[in-house]
């Protein structure tokens, strides 16, 4: 349920910005600058990939997976509860600072991470991970808040546009300082790696004060109660059992969930793939990430027209038909062109499919609902274990074969299953929702 706010336009802004302010954690720190300095300092001098974390012996590109898998699990854990608290607590935007705060500290960390400390800079980078993907559970909720059904599309849009627009731009000059550090005053070296990643934290924690400062602090006027931990299990243990006699609900998570494992998958080691099966150099690499993201910026408007026009569903149906082609096409591809061809159909459908998924989703909650943080968590839940399971096959995979080839092909199964389950979902109509909202 929208809440009536003075200065709309100026609070939608500010929500859009922390698109701005994280998005430089995806693009920096997991997606491109990272992973590369990762395998460099983690590959050893005779080229031997293994490597000793807490004692364990393990491939380095296998533990990087196995280290965000770990991650998403630990806030799909949490997250329900701590969305519950915040709903029945009203104090949703401090949990959000909180995570955010977290994720740009860990960041930071990541600055003293060299090779022979390997085991801090897996644990910064989890942290990191944590508070970004606990900080987008709050985040997400805002958006039935602040703004009308129509306006969902076009707003989402507009935070992951500005967050593509704002993760290049840290991009960019993260990458002008790693390919000629002399102009920066900085050693040779991973020193200018290092930096990006103490920016990046900065960017993150700074940049969010924009937000902070306009979000509606407690618009539902909600009070704080002495049995809050209990408070919070009461709110999902309520909102999970409307979710089950909603089924078209039921049947986008469900779909959500499947498609999610391929496309932030996908995201998440592509860097890592071009390294290894292509030996594509780290500037190549970040040069097919920027590709991803200018086009993105495209993508995400041009598939929210296309739901304008011709409804979500068909939307969201054009996209997971062009990833299950883009994971075939993964397996043949070997050198650079045909690598940059592919970073290209990548960003047009990534954009689109993640600013979409989170409106189709805010259209399928009950109207006049305040418990957009729970029901959010569920979206957010679906969406990590996806990434869980998703991260964890891929590893898996490589592991058993041998091969990122054999693990990217695999992704084309989980966005078929997801097809699958799109094809039975239905957007309704407000009115036919009606009798589920009066529940609330």
């Amino acid at each position: 349920m929208a809440v009536l706010i003075k200065n709309k336009r100026q609070v939608q802004n500010a929500w859009a910005m922390y698109d701005w302010a994280n998005s430089v954690y995806s693009l920096v720190i997991t997606s491109t600058i990272f992973p590369v300095y990762y395998n460099s300092v983690t590959k050893g001098i005779d080229g031997s990939e293994l490597v000793s974390f807490f004692g364990f012996e393990i491939i380095n590109t296998v533990l990087y997976s196995y280290s965000i898998s770990f991650s998403f699990l630990v806030i799909a854990l949490i997250s329900p509860i701590l969305s519950g608290i915040a709903d029945s607590s009203g104090k949703k935007l401090e949990f959000m600072k909180f995570f955010a705060y977290l994720g740009s500290v860990a960041c930071v960390g990541l600055f003293f991470f060299e090779g022979d400390n390997l085991e801090w800079g897996i644990i910064c980078s989890v942290i990191a991970s944590v508070g970004y993907a606990g900080s987008i559970v709050f985040y997400n909720a805002f958006l039935p808040e602040i703004s009308k059904e129509d306006e969902y599309d076009l707003l989402s849009a507009k935070g992951f546009a500005l967050g593509y627009i704002g993760s290049v731009v840290l991009l960019v000059v993260n990458l002008l300082m790693i390919q000629m550090p002399h102009l920066f005053g900085i050693p040779e070296g991973g020193m200018a790696a290092r930096i990006s990643f103490l920016i990046t934290g900065i960017w993150w924690a700074g940049f969010s004060q924009i937000t902070f400062r306009y979000l509606p602090k407690n618009p539902y006027n909600k009070r704080i109660k002495r049995e809050l931990l209990f408070s919070g299990y009461q709110e999902i243990r309520k909102v999970f059992g409307l979710i089950k006699q909603m089924p078209f609900t039921k049947r986008f998570l469900a779909s959500f969930f499947f498609y999610s494992m391929g496309v932030q998958t996908v995201m998440y080691l592509a860097a890592t793939f071009g390294d290894k099966e292509l030996g594509l150099p780290g500037d190549q690499l970040i040069i097919t990430i920027l590709i991803i993201q200018f086009v993105a910026i495209i993508g995400s408007y041009l598939f929210a027209f296309i739901s304008k026009k011709f409804g979500n569903k068909t939307s969201l149906i054009i996209m997971v038909l062009i990833w299950t082609m883009i994971c075939a096409a993964a397996y043949y591809v070997y050198n650079v062109y045909e690598f940059f061809a592919l970073a290209f159909v990548v960003g047009l459908v990534m954009g689109g499919i993640q600013s979409l998924s989170r409106s189709t989703y805010s259209k399928l909650i009950p109207q006049n609902t305040t418990d957009h943080a729970s029901f959010f968590s569920f979206y957010d839940v679906t969406e990590k274990m996806a990434i869980v399971i998703g991260t964890f096959s891929y590893g898996a995979i490589e592991q058993l074969t041998g091969s990122m080839r054999n693990s990217a092909l695999s992704l084309g199964i989980f966005f078929l299953v997801g097809l699958g389950f799109l094809f039975l979902v239905s957007i309704p109509k407000r009115e036919l929702a009606v009798k589920t909202e009066e529940v609330l």
